[in-house]
């Protein structure tokens, strides 16, 4: 795998276009704004969605080159793909007709599909039929933190071993480590639902509830994710792994997180529609997830009670007091 191709030049795809050439792979990445790809080709950068990659000098790999053309970034020996989880399907479906059989695909997007409660393997699957190799990437990655070549690890998941092990090994360098396993549903649950965990641990944060009631969210949405984790066929150690646990303790713990950050305004007294306002292109992966991981749950008759106290703050717009006091009044039970 030494052309790879990232469809998606958000943050999330200009960093892994990072990874991948620091790792010594020919990258092309495609974007959908002429600008971006303007700005990536002519000044190195991503002005638009990830500034600041290298403080002390060039922002991007001069030898990464975007593009404008679906059929130009399908042309590679694997393709990331990361695109906002509810857009996966349209985009995917879109790269569809240039694809050429047997090319490995890997969604680095994070999320449950609205509607249809699909995994994004499943979406891709629905667009792609039998024509590739599916694999999905989680695990704690920040995209400036990966761009600036900060020591990072993640888990790549695919139902065929061997890909996993090729794909993991075509972004490995002295300063990104992949760890592989065919548990898909584990890998990609987990990071649907830490999107949720995080909005509600910023909340924690912004309503000063302190530390001890943070530790204690967390604790109890790894349950939470567990539970629906074992149901859909997730294995535990992919919980407790990288792309469980490594990627909540990241995100529930930083404002770095676009969904904690999310959570501590509304914790903050703002209203969600003051929130979205101010975000601009950035996208809180929780605010969407919130919605279709509890419907998710609802189906497979899984108990979710912080995912389903986010979905009430953000969808039906119920007072935070009194969600948070309702979860504190739940019954006794065992852990």
């Amino acid at each position: 795998m030494d052309n790879i191709g990232i469809i998606g030049a958000g943050a999330f795809g200009t960093a892994m276009a990072a990874v991948a050439r620091r790792a010594g792979r020919k990258v092309t990445i495609w974007a959908y704004e002429p600008e971006v790809v303007h700005d990536i080709n002519t000044n190195h950068v991503n002005s638009a969605f990830l500034k600041g990659v290298d403080q002390k000098g060039e922002p991007l790999d001069p030898d990464i080159r975007a593009t404008g053309d679906l059929g130009e970034v399908c042309a590679n020996d694997a393709v990331f793909v990361a695109v906002p989880a509810q857009h996966l399907r349209r985009v995917v479906a879109d790269a569809a007709q240039h694809w050429r059989p047997g090319v490995p695909i890997m969604t680095c997007s994070k999320g449950v599909e609205l509607d249809s409660c699909k995994l994004m393997v499943e979406v891709v699957k629905d667009c792609l039929g039998e024509q590739a190799p599916i694999a999905c990437m989680g695990g704690p990655t920040f995209a400036i933190e990966i761009a600036r070549g900060l020591p990072a690890s993640a888990t790549v998941a695919c139902a065929d071993l061997a890909v996993a092990e090729a794909l993991a090994a075509a972004i490995m360098s002295p300063v990104f480590r992949g760890y592989v396993t065919t548990d898909i549903i584990g890998a990609q649950l987990a990071g649907a639902v830490k999107n949720v965990l995080a909005i509600a641990c910023g909340v924690v944060l912004g309503r000063g509830l302190g530390d001890n009631a943070r530790a204690a969210l967390v604790t109890r949405g790894i349950a939470e994710m567990t539970r629906l984790g074992l149901v859909l066929g997730a294995e535990p150690k992919t919980i407790m792994g990288l792309a469980g646990l490594g990627d909540v303790a990241l995100t529930c713990n930083a404002m770095q997180s676009r969904n904690f950050s999310f959570g501590y305004e509304l914790g903050q007294g703002k209203t969600v529609e003051q929130i979205l306002a101010g975000r601009g292109k950035t996208v809180a992966e929780g605010y969407f997830n919130a919605r279709s991981v509890t419907e998710l749950a609802r189906r497979n008759q899984v108990d979710m009670p912080i995912c389903l106290a986010v979905e009430a703050v953000l969808d039906v717009g119920a007072d935070l007091d009194s969600i948070i006091h309702g979860l504190l009044s739940r019954p006794l039970t065992t852990e």
